[in-house]
């Protein structure tokens, strides 16, 4: 095998073992909002610890002591939070 065809397999080789690892990556991380889509505050439907921030009851993002906390919101695309069961606008 010449050189060269050596250099092609390798870089082959090492591209491929590049794309199959951001693929594996991407798929097990959610799909972040597109920076056009408009994102609103959805009040009541986060999980313990999973929480964009809240309104008055602690001071911010991770902090939500209890799930589906009335004053604690995640940021959604618009038109989500309503397909939601208990999902609010407007905190309780």
């Amino acid at each position: 095998m010449s050189r060269f065809a050596t250099v092609a397999a390798l870089s082959t080789v090492l591209g491929l073992a590049a794309a199959m690892q951001t693929t594996v990556a991407s798929a097990a991380d959610p799909a972040p909002m597109a920076k056009t889509e408009a994102a609103v505050k959805c009040f009541g439907v986060n999980a313990v610890a999973k929480n964009d921030c809240a309104a008055g009851s602690h001071s911010c993002a991770g902090q939500a002591s209890m799930a589906r906390d009335p004053k604690s919101f995640i940021l959604i695309p618009a038109g989500a939070c309503a397909k939601i069961a208990g999902g609010t606008l407007n905190p309780a």
